[in-house]
């Protein structure tokens, strides 16, 4: 966690940047592609999340996302972020998803401002957000601490992750994010409409139903299993497949959403299907070619759905309501090969 000290300096830096931008750049130049809520009905809102209570006064007219999947869920109800979070790990040269990219085409929006987000970093760009001048900020899935909450409450109202960091489920990511623009309707109706989608792709597949399922990333340096918790392993329940009783036996405190094991129990982390997560073909392959992977059942039956490249792996991990029609048909499809 950062020191309160720094905190506060950023803090002082963040009203300071506020400052000169109300008193030099008159009102906030607005955003055109983004709609806010129709009417003022639905304001003031409160929502409770991890880190307190955030209050929305009114319509936000320029909204901030940060973190994964409420960019997503922004531009899926119609409202265009003035700013958000470059993607390093599966974007392209702007650091844009796929599907956001589309997204944004079939919107006829221009791109938003990026706000720095290089991989494996957490630090959050305080003055690049404060120069954005948004009204709103949203972090439903991410990993903020109070003291960068409290920072961006400086800038603007902010509401972060209903319960733990990077474990909001995609479902609640839409809700909240409905809520606090004023389109909770809408955001059912997406639900509603994303669910659909799922139900309908995993009829397809049968197959699937009720197979016990593991899934992992191995660095080479670790090796990960996810829990229940993680809105990837929430994806593979949607489709019909059932976590493994093994994850729950060998899991650990480590985090809320993974565990760390060792490669000496491998072996140990027993399912119908392992799922598994590279960014490369030749790094699946180096998994699969492991002693210790030698060990896990699944290899040795070949029952492991590989699920290779950085945008297919975004698409899962965790998955959102644009990436999730994006990314499905070569998810599933993997998975049925696995099953057999």
């Amino acid at each position: 966690m950062r020191s309160a000290s720094r905190s506060h300096l950023l803090a002082a830096a963040v009203l300071a940047v506020g400052l000169a931008l109300a008193a030099c750049a008159g009102p906030a130049p607005s955003a055109d592609p983004a709609t806010p809520a129709a009417g003022g009905a639905a304001f003031p809102v409160a929502i409770e999340h991890a880190l307190g209570e955030t209050v929305i006064p009114a319509a936000p007219a320029r909204v901030v996302t940060w973190g994964f999947g409420t960019t997503d869920t922004a531009l899926a109800l119609g409202v265009v972020p003035v700013a958000i979070p470059q993607q390093a790990y599966g974007g392209d040269a702007q650091g844009i998803l796929p599907w956001i990219g589309e997204e944004l085409t079939e919107l006829g929006a221009p791109t938003p401002t990026i706000l720095p987000n290089p991989t494996g970093s957490d630090a959050v760009p305080f003055e690049r957000i404060a120069a954005a001048a948004p009204d709103l900020i949203l972090a439903t899935y991410s990993g903020i601490t109070a003291d960068d909450y409290a920072t961006l409450s400086r800038i603007a109202p902010t509401v972060a992750y209903p319960d733990q960091p990077w474990a909001t489920p995609w479902r609640d990511v839409v809700t909240i994010t409905g809520e606090a623009l004023g389109k909770p309707t809408e955001a059912a109706a997406l639900i509603t409409d994303t669910e659909s989608v799922i139900a309908a792709k995993a009829a397809e597949h049968p197959e699937l139903t009720g197979k016990t399922v593991a899934a992992v990333w191995d660095t080479g340096e670790a090796f990960s299993v996810y829990k229940p918790a993680d809105p990837r392993v929430e994806f593979l329940t949607d489709l019909g497949l059932v976590n493994a009783p093994s994850v729950d036996a060998l899991s650990t405190d480590e985090s809320t959403f993974y565990f760390t094991l060792s490669t000496e129990l491998v072996g140990e982390l027993t399912s119908d299907v392992l799922v598994s997560y590279a960014d490369t073909p030749e790094a699946a392959q180096r998994f699969l070619q492991q002693p210790y992977a030698q060990t896990m059942q699944q290899v040795a039956d070949g029952r492991v759905a590989s699920v290779t490249g950085q945008a297919a792996i975004a698409a899962v991990s965790p998955p959102t309501v644009l990436s999730l029609p994006w990314g499905v048909d070569g998810y599933l499809d993997a998975l049925s090969k696995a099953v057999g």
